[in-house]
Parts: structure tokens; sequence; C-alpha cells
């Protein structure tokens, strides 16, 4: 294995310091703690433990800044949709380079984009909760990374 390689393993499965320092980056990305100190405390960490691992541990959407990212969305079939996944990517500042919708079966139709990330002011994540409130949206995967 070299430093470099890394490991796609499911949160419940990693060691709890590792969880921890994820909800510090959460809090402090939220605004909901000011500051590192402050978010330690209330996740109930080491400073140093944060300090140590900060750095080595990313949640799997980060993971894809400053990348190419293909997503699939299954929508229903009526006006509008299309448009309010667009101004969602628009507003978080993700560069749509490419839009593919197949024709709809059954009420769903497949929604294809692709985006650049790296400009991006929301994380992917945050973008793509955002998109599956948008009334009609039944599901979104995400379907490639580069």
């Amino acid at each position: 294995m070299s430093e470099s390689e890394f490991f796609l393993v499911k949160s419940d499965m990693l060691p709890e310091v590792f969880v921890k320092v994820m909800a510090v980056k959460r809090l402090l990305n939220s605004g909901k703690a000011e500051s590192v100190n402050e978010a330690v405390q209330k996740v109930g960490l080491s400073r140093s433990a944060y300090y140590k691992y900060k750095d080595a541990v990313l949640p799997f959407y980060e993971t894809s800044q400053g990348r190419m990212v293909t997503l699939i969305f299954a929508v229903e079939n009526f006006p509008g949709i299309l448009s309010g996944i667009i101004n969602c990517m628009a507003d978080a500042k993700a560069n749509v380079l490419t839009i593919n919708q197949n024709i709809p079966l059954n009420g769903l139709a497949d929604v294809s984009i692709s985006v650049e990330t790296d400009r991006m002011t929301d994380s992917l994540e945050d973008l793509l909760i955002k998109i599956s409130r948008i009334p009609g949206v039944r599901s979104y995967r995400i379907l490639a990374r580069e």
C-alpha cells in the first residue's frame, strides 16, 4: 500500500475517533461552532486527536472537490424539475458540462448531469440534499467521479 491510497469505508465501521473528527468538521463548516475548541468540546474529542486526523479523514463527497462528477437523477415528468435542479447547481457555482434527459417511462425520466466541482460554494453532499428536496426528484446517485 502507498501513503496516498484511499479506501471507502462505511462510517459505522470506523473507530469512533474518525467519526468524531468528521462531526467536528461539520460543526465548524456549518457555523454551529465558532472554534475548534468549542467543536471538540461539543463532540467529546481532544484537540490533539482532532489535529492529528483532520487532514486524513474526509467525507466521501469532499474527495470529489476540484473534479468532474456525473450525477443521475430520477425525476417525475412535469415541467420545471430540470430547471430547479439546474438552478440549485448554479446557486452552488457548479459548472454544468453536460445534461442528458431520457424520455419518460411510467412517469419518470432519468437525467444525467456532469459538473465540475472545483469552484462550488457548497459541498457536493449539501448540493445533493438541496436537489433531493425539489418536488418531483425521486432519487439521485453519483454515477462517476474523475
